[in-house]
């Protein structure tokens, strides 16, 4: 009889969270379409009017100057490739080794905390704000924009994403795979160079990459710091071209073949990004 009684209330309770589990998933899945639809936007017209500007010029000239009716991206390309190179070799080793400190040395000291919150501080920090402080520092003092100061400013953004996402990845390693490896008398420098840090190298690389992609499309801290070249320089000491500060430029010109540049160049920003990702997939699978 208490069975009988309680089948009803089952029954309600039952179809009740069938109507709030059809509720959820369908609100999950109209917010999943409606990310993808503007996405999927977004890279169409990327597509579209990227490869529409796309010529063995863009590769071969430089930046025409107003009113010059050929030109191309090769010296803004370069920059963007010294400067980004650069400061994802600067950053990665430090954002590593303070990642590695924080993981394995300085979760309960007064110093770990103290960096935890600065890295926090830095990696939500406007890249504007990243970018104005370089200038105070470097590219006031030396009365002069340079690639250099652009480099200290997206080493500056690479660092805590990588601090972050090492320190996330180490912790995450079981205790007892560096216990096993104390109880055999490995030192611990030993134990997380060749144990922890090669079983979360993927998770590593994986930190560097979202950096490295980060930076690629950085206009603000560039704007501060490397300004601008419109001829090809490889001088560091001196202001160098950059694909997104040209970017920026050009999409706002009146002048068409600049615009048929600027959506050029972030079809190439947007194709590197790609391609570096999928690479990475690639060697790891292919090294499991």
């Amino acid at each position: 009889m208490s069975l009988t009684k309680l089948d009803p209330a089952r029954m309600r309770l039952h179809n009740r969270r069938k109507v709030v589990n059809a509720i959820a998933l369908t609100l999950s899945l109209a917010a999943m379409a409606f990310g993808l639809f503007w996405l999927a936007w977004i890279l169409f017209e990327t597509l579209r009017l990227g490869v529409g500007g796309l010529a063995v010029s863009v590769f071969t000239e430089m930046t025409p100057p107003p009113n010059a009716e050929s030109g191309g991206l090769a010296n803004a390309i370069f920059g963007s490739l010294t400067m980004v190179g650069l400061a994802t070799a600067l950053g990665t080793p430090i954002g590593i080794l303070a990642g590695v400190y924080l993981a394995e040395y300085g979760q309960r000291t007064w110093l770990g905390r103290i960096t935890q919150f600065i890295n926090d501080i830095l990696l939500s920090a406007p890249s504007i704000v990243i970018g104005l402080f370089i200038y105070a520092t470097v590219v006031a003092r030396f009365k002069t924009f340079s690639g250099a100061a652009g480099v200290l400013a997206l080493a500056l953004i690479v660092i805590p994403v990588v601090i972050r996402t090492t320190e996330g990845m180490l912790v995450l390693i079981p205790n007892s795979l560096r216990e096993a490896a104390y109880a055999l008398g490995t030192p611990k420098w030993k134990v997380i160079w060749s144990i922890t840090l090669k079983a979360a190298r993927a998770g590593v690389v994986t930190g560097v990459l979202l950096a490295l992609a980060r930076i690629a499309g950085e206009t603000a801290p560039l704007l501060f710091t490397a300004l601008n070249n419109q001829f090809w320089s490889a001088d560091l000491g001196q202001p160098m071209a950059s694909l997104p500060v040209t970017i920026f430029k050009y999409a706002m010109s009146p002048y068409d073949n600049w615009r048929d540049l600027a959506w050029a160049g972030v079809f190439i920003i947007t194709l590197g990004v790609l391609a570096l990702n999928i690479l990475a997939r690639v060697l790891f699978r292919t090294r499991k």
